[in-house]
């Protein structure tokens, strides 16, 4: 397969399925090394960048997907009946910050960072689609595992999650001392 049919095959299937397609399937099906598919990928997305076209390639970790030039969101809600935007509350961005580094993790794992229950949290987080199930622990009663999705690392830009930033140890010490401060606000309430 010459590179122009190649670039073809990679926009029609990501235009059909509409979603990120990872470059190992890419390959598969098109019966091509990996590295033929990023450069095809690379070359469409410059292709897109050159005509000034109102989509551009973009890669999530190992994936690939068309998607909407990000300047061009204000023209799309206009035209968009449910427009899915949400207000992450402290607490559910608290949750969510939890569940991106220390990923998988449990519910339990998060309330015992936070202190207090994560149920409703977590909840609307996996209704958002920032979070997923990703298996169960191996333990007693066999928790379910939590993690981040693709619409979180689209939602926050990073490629993926090795691009999130570093937490300043300063910062580390500071959130340790306000978590010790809360866990004894806590049991003076309860005493």
């Amino acid at each position: 397969m010459d590179n122009t049919e190649l670039k073809a095959v990679i926009e029609g299937v990501l235009f059909a399925t509409g979603d990120a397609v990872s470059i190992d399937k890419l390959a598969e099906i098109t019966e091509c090394d990996k590295g033929a598919v990023n450069e095809a990928a690379k070359e469409l997305a410059s292709d897109y960048e050159k005509a000034g076209r109102g989509i551009e390639l973009t890669h999530v970790e190992d994936k690939l997907q068309l998607c909407t030039k990000a300047e061009l969101y204000p023209y799309l809600t206009k035209i968009a009946k449910n427009k899915r935007e949400y207000q992450l509350t402290d607490v559910q961005l608290e949750t969510l910050s939890i569940v991106a580094y220390k990923q998988p993790v449990t519910k339990l794992q998060i309330e015992s960072i936070r202190g207090v229950n994560s149920d409703g949290a977590v909840s609307r987080l996996v209704e958002y689609g920032l979070v997923k199930e990703l298996g169960r622990l191996d333990a007693p009663g066999r928790p379910i595992l939590f993690g981040t999705t693709d619409d979180f690392l689209r939602a926050f830009g990073v490629d993926s999650l090795d691009d999130l930033p570093e937490i300043a140890p300063e910062h580390v010490e500071e959130f340790r001392e306000e978590a010790e401060e809360e866990a004894e606000e806590r049991l003076s309430v309860k005493i």
